[in-house]
């Protein structure tokens, strides 16, 4: 069947892994004459747990510096296995020594090492060494070969720890200090106080980190680690403060520490009690005496030690008040009665009332405020009607409609005058009153004349009007200022005057006059002038007299004036014959 079984036993696969078997087979039973083929077979023995774990050396020794931090991995251990693969996973523990509760150990599934790793801080100054008991155990077991164990092995690590030059450390995690808030500048606050670990114990130097602006409020001894005010405070403001104060060595600066400091501002009675709010104190004036009109209480910047319980009374300073009373309901608040009975506006529509505050702190302060009381109408029932100047009109028997009223009518008045004023000064009077006024006066003739050889056609004696020129005209457009200049005219007869001349006079005249009409008004007078010395120019006489005009150069001119020249040729025709 070609079975292969092995021949020895208890086979170690650590010892030998592979073997390489060669077979033959052959026909004919094997006998002389057959045949036969060879293959090999390569075996490989597969691992069982069957070796613990062991460690190579029973004792180690760890150097751990003192500064080491807290999680992080000090050192390995690793236990030795000839397994392979999950036969060989293991376990580490520390299973007693003086260092369990400061170290811790983990596994590396991968390098199957131990992680050894710092639990707590370590201080050389308190414990230099530590020991622990470490064990490795197979996680997968085969109960086969439990005679071949146990499964585990145990070593002790000896863990040395090192000196390391540390910063200097605070007596306490954190520091509170308390001063007043009246404290004059250099006032101790209070002390801190940091020490180096190390043997050497070298001097420590304090000061303050000046991040903010709260830190430039204190001062530090570098020395002693005092700490001082350097500013004066007000608790109302500020009433607390959070500095940080650091330490350093002397010889190695380097190495700081740090810790906070809180300062409490403690209160002082520094602030006199006032009123809580703006109070607006109304009386009717139909109360009565002793009728609470208002409850008022009072408040304090300090805090309740210096200020919790508040006095209420009037001014004793000045005279009795005959209006109002005060009465303290000890309670922190006061009550406002009336001492008479109804009040009226019209006399008097606003009181005041002042009013004296003390608190109970050490020294007691005390202030003085004055309450503004107003004077108003108010319904059967207490409630504010009103307390405006209006309701002083209604009592006098004006309602608001009535005074509508009056307001319209008045504007009604002033619209008439103001259009009657205007419509007065609208109307204007006219330029030309009469029709006499002859410097407007048009003479007109419908007459065509004969010519300037008809003298007779024309009455030159209209424009020479005697009783036009020697009545005075005054402008009736407007009203003459100065007054007018007489007219002086010669005595000589009008008829005897030129007409030319007649102009020029009349001309300088209306130059001189201001009562004239101004320069833009027209004044016509129909002048031709004398008869020229060389005759009359015009053609209407020209048929009836006789010429010596020859008119045969008209045939010269052309073919245009060919007509012409025919007609003249005519008339010249009929002369001679």
């Amino acid at each position: 069947t070609g079975v292969i079984r092995t021949a020895l036993h208890n086979m170690d696969r650590e010892a030998r892994e592979h073997y390489s078997v060669v077979i033959q087979a052959k026909d004919m039973a094997g006998q002389v004459g057959g045949l036969s083929g060879s293959t090999t077979v390569n075996i490989t023995l597969t691992d069982v747990n069957d070796n613990p774990p062991r460690f190579p050396q029973k004792h180690y020794q760890l150097y751990v510096p003192e500064s080491a931090q807290v999680g992080s991995a000090v050192g390995k251990i690793k236990a030795n296995d000839a397994d392979t693969g999950s036969n060989a996973d293991m376990k580490y523990t520390i299973i007693n020594g003086d260092g369990s509760g400061v170290f811790s150990i983990s596994t590396d599934k991968e390098t199957r090492e131990g992680i050894l790793s710092l639990k707590k801080p370590l201080n050389y100054e308190k414990k230099k060494s530590y020991t622990l008991n470490i064990e490795g155990a197979n996680t997968h077991l085969d109960f086969r070969f439990s005679h071949l164990g146990p499964f585990k092995d145990v070593t002790m690590l000896k863990i040395i720890v090192g000196d390391v030059d540390e910063p200097p450390l605070f007596t306490m995690p954190s520091y509170v200090m308390e001063v007043y808030e009246n404290a004059k500048i250099g006032t101790a606050v209070g002390t801190v106080m940091a020490q180096d670990p190390d043997a050497a114990n070298s001097l420590v130097r304090y000061f303050i980190d000046h991040n903010t602006e709260e830190d430039r409020y204190f001062t530090i001894d570098a020395s002693t680690g005092t700490i001082k005010t350097a500013k004066t405070f007000d608790r109302e403001e500020t009433p607390w403060y959070n500095i940080t104060v650091a330490a350093s060595e002397i010889d190695n600066p380097g190495l700081v520490s740090h810790v906070p400091v809180g300062v409490r501002i403690l209160d002082v009675n520094d602030n006199p009690p006032e009123l809580a709010r703006e109070y607006d104190v109304v009386v009717c004036e139909n109360a009565k005496p002793g009728q609470v009109i208002q409850t008022i209480t009072a408040t304090d910047k300090d805090n309740s030690a210096n200020g919790a319980r508040f006095h209420f009374s009037l001014d004793e300073g000045l005279s009795l008040n005959p209006n109002f009373t005060l009465r303290d309901n000890e309670d922190n608040t006061a009550s406002i009665l009336t001492r008479r009975r109804r009040y009226s506006r019209t006399s008097q529509d606003i009181y005041y009332l002042p009013v004296l505050i003390s608190d109970g702190g050490v020294p007691p302060l005390s202030s003085s405020s004055t309450l503004t009381i107003r004077v108003c109408a108010c319904e059967r029932d207490g409630r504010v009607r009103t307390c405006h100047a209006e309701a002083f009109l209604s009592s006098a028997g004006l309602s608001t409609g009535a005074l509508i009223a009056i307001l319209l009518c008045v504007v009604i008045l002033l619209a008439i005058v103001v259009l009657f004023i205007t419509l007065r000064r609208s109307k204007k009077e006219p330029l030309i009153i009469s029709e006499e006024d002859v410097r407007e006066n048009v003479v007109t003739y419908d007459d065509e004349g004969g010519g300037e050889e008809d003298t007779e056609a024309f009455d030159i004696t209209a424009l020479r009007n005697p009783s036009a020129a020697e009545e005075l005209k005054y402008r009736r457009d407007i009203r003459p200022e100065v007054k007018p200049v007489p007219r002086h005219h010669p005595s000589s007869s009008l008829d005897s005057i030129d007409v030319q001349e007649f102009i020029k006079q009349r001309l300088a005249e209306a130059d001189l006059d201001p009562s004239v009409p101004p320069y833009d008004s027209l004044q016509t007078y129909a002048y031709e002038g004398h008869r020229s010395e060389a005759g009359s120019i015009s053609s209407l006489d020209s048929a009836t007299t006789h010429s010596d005009q020859d008119y045969n150069y008209l045939g010269d001119w052309g073919p245009e004036f060919k007509k012409l020249a025919e007609l003249y040729g005519e008339i010249e025709s009929e002369r001679t014959t």
